[in-house]
């Protein structure tokens, strides 16, 4: 079995739609994958995996990636096997939907005081069936004027957290975000914690009642990976990976099927979400 349980579609920040997400899982033989969007399940929806979640040859796992309000920090919350048609979900998305579009326009603002003038209607052009906009639409639609050769420079420059045309949008705590994703029907898994710089905030996370830890990210090295699966282990948390995959060129890995975890983890993964093979 290969599997991949964080990947990203059209529907948050993804380059592929998700039906051309499948495809390629399927091309490269993925055999489960974890569709985890941000701050929507649109892409979920749209695949009527509701109807068919086990379908074969590929077993489709519906998820979510949710950002946390911490100000100095990239706190990322996944949830897996999640109630994609909860109410108290979807008025929550619902929410970040509409604050997403603010933050569209602030932020535009916020460049154009910089030097930088970019169109609202380019950015919903490039957002196309999203309702999860963010800085990456508002990068490429700034590389499009020339001002940067690259989507990666924009955010090194003018996008990072932060920065000066940085513009923060509506965010709850991570314990919120771990009760929401329980109501929903889900378990919680923190995302990539080498990348949130702070072992004492993961610390706290694991006390909050997360459910699991993402252990195998490509943004991990050797020693990052052995640590969260000691910690993993200490904690008898959920070890869980993918490669947080948005099928851009620059960014690794570019395509599915390049970097997976060790499937050994999939029967106790599966057996928590409460999946069967």
């Amino acid at each position: 079995m290969k599997i991949d349980l964080h990947i990203h579609t059209t529907a948050s920040d993804g380059r592929l739609s998700p039906q051309e997400v499948v495809n390629q899982a399927l091309e490269v033989g993925l055999t489960h994958i974890a569709i985890t969007d941000h701050d929507t399940v649109n892409a979920i929806l749209s695949l009527n995996l509701e109807l068919n979640i086990n379908a074969k040859p590929i077993t489709i796992i519906p998820g979510i990636e949710f950002s946390t309000d911490l100000p100095d920090n990239e706190v990322h919350i996944l949830g897996y096997n999640i109630n994609i048609l909860d109410h108290t979900l979807q008025q929550q998305l619902s929410l970040m939907t509409t604050d997403r579009w603010d933050r569209v326009r602030r932020t535009i603002t916020k460049l154009a005081a910089l030097g930088y003038h970019i169109e609202y209607e380019r950015i919903v052009e490039l957002a196309g069936q999203s309702t999860a906009v963010g800085r990456p639409h508002i990068a490429r639609a700034i590389v499009e004027k020339g001002y940067f050769p690259s989507v990666t420079e924009v955010f090194n420059s003018l996008l990072y957290k932060n920065g000066p045309a940085y513009v923060p949008h509506f965010k709850l705590d991570y314990p919120s975000v771990i009760k929401l994703i329980h109501q929903a029907g889900g378990i919680a898994v923190l995302a990539h914690p080498g990348l949130i710089g702070n072992e004492a905030i993961v610390n706290d996370i694991i006390h909050a009642g997360i459910h699991g830890i993402e252990v195998y990210h490509p943004r991990h090295d050797d020693a990052q990976t052995k640590n969260y699966l000691q910690i993993a282990k200490e904690h008898q948390l959920l070890i869980t990976g993918g490669s947080d995959f948005h099928g851009i060129p620059t960014r690794f890995p570019e395509k599915l099927g390049i970097f997976t975890p060790p499937p050994g983890l999939l029967a106790d993964f599966l057996a928590l979400v409460g999946m069967k093979d």
